[in-house]
C-alpha cells in the first residue's frame, strides 16, 4: 500500500503533516493568527463566569479577604486545565468522539453518559435560577426602584420573578437562532470585555497586591470566619469552601462538549481526510487498531495538539484573571466596610448583584452603570450558551448509546429549551434561597459530575496506545485533580445533606 499522507499502511492511518499556524516561524503577523485560534475554551470560560465569579467569589472575598485566592487558583488548575485538556486531548489524538468510547465502558451501554447528563439536568433548574434571579433583582432595581415610595415586598418580589422569567425566556428563545460560529464569536468578545473590565476594576480599587500574592500561594490555608460572614457559611464551613471551589469553573457538560467543539475546528486527527473511516474503525475496535507505531508519525499527531494546548491555556488564564479579580474586589472594598461596621447584611437574599454597587461607588459613581451593563451581558452570554451545550452533548450521547437512531440537535434543543423554561420557572417561583440553590448546583454538577468526568478523562487516556498517552506529569496532575475533586465532592455532598435536613 501507499504510505503517502492520508492513506493506510499495514492497516494504520497515516497522519497528515501538521501545517497549522503553530508550525510557522514566529513573526508579528503570526501573533494575530495565533490569538485567533482561541475559541472553544472561550465558551467554556465565559459560561463558567456566571453566578460563581460575579456573586459567590465576590462574597467569599468580602468575608475571607485575600486568603482564599489559592482556592480560586486550585479550581482553575484542576478544571480549567486538567479536566478540559485531557477530555479534549483524547478526541484530538484518536479522532474519536469521547461519547463513542465512554459508551463502551463495561456495564450497561452508555451508563457513564447517562449519569453525567442526569446530574446536569437535575441541576438545570437551580443553576438557571441562581444565575438569572439576581439579574431579575438587578433589572428591578434599575427599572422600577423608587427610594421615596413605600416598600411593598410582595409586589417587588412578583416583579423580580417576572423579570427573571422574561430574562430566561429571551435567552432560551434567541439561542435557537444562535449557531456555534456566532456563539463562539460572541463569547470571545464577552471574554475580552470581562478580562479588560475586571483588570481595570481591580487596579482602580487599589488592592493590597502583597496580600493577594500571599493568599494565592497559601494553599490549604483556611481563614477565620468573621462575624459578618453569612450565618450559613459559619455553620457549614466545609460546604462553603466546596461551593466556592465548585463555582469557579462551569458545570460538567461545558467540559464534555469541549471535545465536540474542537472537532468543529479540525484539531488533531479530527481533520484527517479519512476522519469518517477513523470513527468507524474506532467504534468497531480501539485506537490502537489504526494509530501508527512509527515514532515520526506519532510525533505528527502530538504536534497537531498545539492549537488545543493554546486554547486550553488561554481559557484557563481568562477564568483565573476574572475569578481572581472579582475576589480581590470583594476583599479590597467590601471586607473593610464590613469589618468596620459601615456595611451591614451585604449579599443577603437575591440582591447580590445590586449590592456590588458598593465596590464601584467607592471608585466613582459613573462606574456603577459600566459594571451593571457588563455583568448583565456576561450572564446573558452564560445563559445563551447553555442550550447549545446541552443539546449538542445530549444528541452526541444519544448517537453513541443508540447509533441506529437519527438524532437531530435542533429537535433536541427544542425539548431541552422547554425543560429549561419549566424547571427554572418552578425554582424561581418557589421559596428556595440562593445559598441552597448554589450548594445543590455545586454538589451535583460542578463538583461530583466534574469529578466523574475527570475519572473518565483518565480512563480515556489509557484507551490510547502507550506512545500516544499524555506525559507522566500531566497524567499525575490529572490523578491528583481527580483526588481533589472527589474530596471536594464528598465534603459538598455531606454538607448539602446536612443543610437540606435542617430545612425539614
Amino acid at each position: 500500500m501507499s504510505s503517502s499522507p492520508g492513506s493506510k499502511s499495514s492497516g494504520k492511518i497515516i497522519p497528515e503533516p501538521y501545517e497549522g499556524v503553530f508550525s510557522e516561524p514566529w513573526s508579528l503577523s503570526k501573533l494575530g493568527r495565533v490569538a485567533a485560534v482561541f475559541g472553544p475554551a472561550a465558551i467554556v470560560a465565559s459560561v463558567a463566569i456566571g453566578a460563581g465569579e460575579t456573586i459567590v467569589v465576590v462574597r467569599a472575598g468580602a468575608w475571607a479577604g485575600y486568603d482564599l485566592l489559592w482556592l480560586v487558583l486550585l479550581s482553575v488548575i484542576v478544571k480549567g486545565v486538567f479536566v478540559t485538556y485531557l477530555l479534549g486531548r483524547y478526541t484530538a489524538v484518536s479522532g474519536e468522539p469521547i461519547s463513542q468510547r465512554l459508551a463502551q465502558v463495561p456495564g450497561p451501554r452508555g451508563w457513564v453518559l447517562l449519569i453525567l447528563v442526569g446530574l446536569e439536568m437535575a441541576a438545570t433548574g437551580p443553576l438557571w435560577a441562581a444565575v438569572a434571579r439576581p439579574c431579575g433583582d438587578l433589572l428591578h432595581h434599575l427599572l422600577f426602584s423608587n427610594p421615596t415610595a413605600p416598600i411593598d415586598t410582595a409586589r417587588e418580589l412578583f416583579i423580580e420573578r417576572c423579570l427573571t422569567t422574561v430574562f430566561i425566556l429571551a435567552a432560551v428563545i434567541l439561542s435557537l437562532w444562535l449557531t456555534y460560529e456566532k456563539l463562539e464569536k460572541q463569547q470571545v468578545i464577552i471574554c475580552g470585555i470581562l478580562v479588560l473590565g475586571t483588570i481595570v476594576g481591580t487596579l482602580l480599587v487599589k488592592p493590597d497586591f502583597a496580600a493577594a500574592l500571599q493568599g494565592t500561594l497559601a494553599f490549604g490555608q483556611i481563614p477565620e470566619f468573621p462575624a459578618w460572614a453569612p450565618e450559613a457559611s459559619r455553620e457549614q464551613r466545609g460546604l462553603t469552601l466546596a461551593t466556592t471551589f465548585g463555582y469557579v469553573g462551569g458545570s460538567v457538560l461545558g467540559y464534555i462538549v469541549y471535545a465536540n467543539w474542537i472537532s468543529l475546528h479540525g484539531w488533531g486527527l479530527t481533520s484527517h481526510p479519512n476522519a469518517d473511516e477513523i470513527r468507524r474503525r474506532a467504534a468497531a475496535g480501539r485506537p490502537a487498531d489504526y494509530l501508527p507505531d512509527d515514532p515520526a508519525l506519532v510525533a505528527r499527531v502530538r504536534q497537531s495538539l498545539a492549537p488545543l494546548k493554546w486554547d486550553v491555556g488561554c481559557g484557563a488564564v481568562v477564568l483565573w484573571l476574572v475569578s481572581t479579580s472579582f475576589m480581590i474586589a470583594g476583599a479590597a472594598v467590601l471586607y473593610p466596610l464590613l469589618e468596620n461596621g459601615e456595611l451591614n447584611d451585604a449579599f443577603a437574599g437575591w440582591n447580590l448583584l445590586t449590592d456590588q454597587a458598593y465596590i464601584w461607588r467607592n471608585v466613582h459613581e459613573s462606574l456603577i452603570w459600566v459594571y451593571y451593563v457588563c455583568v448583565l451581558v456576561a450572564l446573558w452570554g452564560t445563559l445563551q450558551a447553555f442550550p447549545e451545550i446541552y443539546s449538542r452533548v445530549i444528541a452526541d450521547f444519544g448517537a453513541a448509546i443508540r447509533p441506529g437512531r437519527q438524532w437531530s440537535q435542533y429537535r433536541v434543543q427544542l425539548w431541552v429549551s422547554l425543560y429549561i423554561i419549566v424547571s427554572s420557572s418552578l425554582v424561581i417561583w418557589s421559596d428556595m434561597q440562593f445559598d441552597t440553590l448554589t450548594q445543590v448546583v455545586a454538589f451535583l454538577t460542578t463538583n461530583l459530575a466534574v469529578a466523574l468526568s475527570m475519572l473518565a478523562a483518565i480512563y480515556l487516556n489509557f484507551q490510547l496506545p502507550p506512545a500516544y498517552r499524555t506525559r507522566w506529569w500531566m497524567l499525575l496532575g490529572g490523578i491528583l485533580s481527580a483526588v481533589v475533586l472527589l474530596a471536594v465532592s464528598l465534603t459538598s455532598g455531606i454538607g448539602v445533606w446536612q443543610s437540606l435536613s435542617s430545612l425539614r
